[in-house]
């Protein structure tokens, strides 16, 4: 079993779990009675001039360990905010990223930059939380469902009014996605089966993807360089996690990686 699937069934156990607290009828009580959430702010961050920053928070990963030992959340929020992000993606998982809906309800609080719930959605059950949560956008990776499944969640982020960052690895996923209905497609460039990264692959890919749709390159991020390679291929936004958790100063590194 490769890691992806490891991951999608410790979300069918995790939110199993979860089920027994708060009943999956009762969440979705809670969630109506937030009316629709504003999704919105989300696809406009993503629309703006120029190359859009989605700033990530997590404290460890599969493929590299433990990537911020002392992971003060709340502060890297913050130094994200102040540098000029646009969005934040904060991990919600918890076996293999370390993450917690706590700890997103914690930076929810304390920014107001829209917000990722970036978890491995396999449940409605999920996207009800997510948006209790104070989510703007919720994630949904292709490879974890088929295409009847993707639009129904696709409908149920719209019911909810959150949106979703779709996210692809290859043509096939990307023309599910745009059958789907997907307003934005991500094009990750790490394999989630083998966590191999290919920074190539969103250039690759990127006249796949139709023009009336959000391209967000995703991963392998690291450098003014890349940046201006993402730039020049017609990105529309980029997902950068681990380089900015690495870094003595993210706040710094961010505005470093903007100035491009």
């Amino acid at each position: 079993m490769n890691i992806l699937d490891k991951l999608a069934d410790l979300s069918r156990e995790w939110a199993k779990r979860e089920q027994e607290t708060v009943s999956a009828e009762e969440l979705r009580e809670q969630a109506k009675a937030l009316g629709k959430g504003n999704g919105e702010a989300f696809l406009s961050a993503l629309k703006k001039p120029g190359i859009s920053f989605i700033c990530e928070i997590k404290k460890a990963s599969p493929s590299k360990g433990l990537i911020s030992p002392d992971f003060p959340y709340l502060k890297i929020a913050e130094a994200y905010e102040q540098a000029g992000a646009d969005c934040i993606s904060c991990l919600t998982e918890p076996e293999y990223f370390l993450g917690s809906d706590d700890i997103f309800r914690e930076v929810r609080e304390k920014v107001n930059l829209p917000m990722l719930r970036k978890d491995f959605t396999v449940c409605e059950y999920q996207l009800d939380q997510a948006r209790v949560m104070g989510a703007n956008a919720a994630l949904l990776i292709v490879s974890l469902m088929d295409e009847r499944t993707l639009a129904a969640y696709l409908e149920h982020c719209e019911e909810l009014g959150i949106a979703a960052l779709v996210e692809t690895h290859d043509e096939e996923e990307i023309r599910t996605a745009v059958s789907a209905g997907a307003k934005i497609i991500g094009v990750n460039n790490r394999n989630l089966k083998d966590f191999s990264v290919d920074f190539g692959n969103a250039a690759r890919l990127r006249d796949r993807i139709p023009p009336e749709c959000i391209y967000v390159a995703e991963s392998g991020v690291r450098t003014p360089e890349d940046v201006q390679r993402l730039r020049q291929i017609g990105a529309d936004a980029a997902l950068i996690g681990e380089t900015l958790m690495r870094a003595e100063d993210p706040a710094e590194t961010l505005k470093s990686l903007r100035r491009q």
